[in-house]
């Protein structure tokens, strides 16, 4: 049996194809109609979530925007869960209510895709005020895009955690392309780590196409932090494959350009690392590959069989309702822990 390190690289390889061939899958359905709403895809970025996963530990806290399926498998949510809330169905990882932009898994401490162009980076700068608060052992791992360094929310929230040294890694997934502008022609300042310097927080480029190289300088950046708690910023150079989301053609990038990084593909590069170091057979990639397929085709299958959400939940986990008062939509569950003969709410009190 080989060293743990070895077997960790060989379940990350496998990870990565588990995320590559369910995206695959989540497009052909998408163009099927089976998905509704947005659908932002993975596909060429799968290194960078990989390796940060595996330079962290299980109870470290994790958090990112809209493209957030590989996020959420690479974290331990299951590929039905995710395919079925890709569908809106009931046994979703998000019980059918987010769908594509809002997954949610507390048990692995996924706390969320979120839509909102840089508005969760607060989000996860509190995450890590939380686990300093409570004197956790814990980093909280901050994604977001290239695009949401011009947002207000990224400059207030890297101010804050630079001010009160939070334990956070703020991990820029720069794939050169927001939505479908180039960094070129939305950001003044070229080097997206320079930003960092501003606050006071330590920053590093990393090659985002090398499972290895993510891996290892975020491994160095959380050992730093767990000794010494600080932010840290990490512009982790990637690219994705396909356009922003399933509705764009992607026409404002060249096909030279796609094809360079084609021939850079994160998992490639992985599968031949290991190859060469005598770690992988060409007979335990195409297993790896065949398992993966496997399991993305089987999330559809188990999708399109799971029932949809029930009509009355539907307005469940929007609005923070009083106890006693009835929800929008008929649905009353808060109801259901009022002690018989207890206080009325004081709207009824007063009434």
């Amino acid at each position: 049996m080989p060293p743990p390190e070895q077997r960790d690289e060989v379940e990350m390889l496998s990870m990565m194809l588990l995320i590559r061939r369910f995206e695959e899958r989540a497009s052909q359905q998408y163009q099927a109609q089976k998905i509704g709403g947005f659908c932002h895809l993975y596909i060429g970025q799968e290194a960078v979530v990989c390796g940060a996963v595996a330079a962290a530990r299980a109870d470290d806290y994790l958090i990112t925007a809209y493209r957030d399926h590989a996020h959420a498998l690479a974290r331990g949510t299951s590929a039905n869960a995710c395919m079925a809330e890709l569908f809106g169905k009931a046994t979703g990882c998000s019980r059918g209510l987010g769908g594509s932009m809002h997954y949610f898994d507390k048990e692995h401490h996924m706390y969320g895709g979120h839509a909102i162009v840089g508005a969760h980076i607060p989000l996860g700068t509190g995450l890590a005020f939380a686990s300093k608060y409570r004197d956790e052992d814990r980093v909280t791992l901050c994604f977001f895009g290239d695009g949401a360094i011009n947002q207000g929310a990224f400059h207030e929230a890297l101010n804050l955690a630079g001010l009160y040294k939070l334990p956070i890694v703020f991990v820029c997934e720069n794939n050169l392309f927001a939505m479908g502008t180039s960094v070129e022609r939305s950001t003044s300042l070229k080097q997206i780590v320079d930003r960092a310097e501003g606050y006071d927080i330590p920053g590093t480029v990393i090659d985002g196409m090398n499972f290895r190289d993510v891996r290892d300088k975020l491994s160095e950046i959380i050992s730093s932090i767990r000794a010494d708690p600080h932010p840290a910023f990490a512009e982790v150079r990637t690219y994705r494959y396909r356009g922003h989301s399933m509705s764009d053609p992607a026409s404002y990038r060249t096909k030279e350009q796609l094809e360079q990084y084609r021939l850079d593909d994160p998992i490639t590069r992985l599968r031949a690392q290991l190859t060469r170091e005598g770690k992988l057979t060409n007979e335990q990639f195409d297993r790896l590959d065949k398992e993966a397929k496997e399991i993305a085709l089987a999330s559809v299958k188990f999708a399109e069989e799971s029932p949809e959400p029930p009509l009355e939940k539907l307005y469940d986990y929007t609005y923070a309702m009083e106890p006693g008062r009835p929800r929008p939509g008929g649905s009353n569950t808060a109801d259901t822990n009022r002690p018989e003969g207890g206080p009325a709410p004081k709207e009824e009190a007063k009434a």
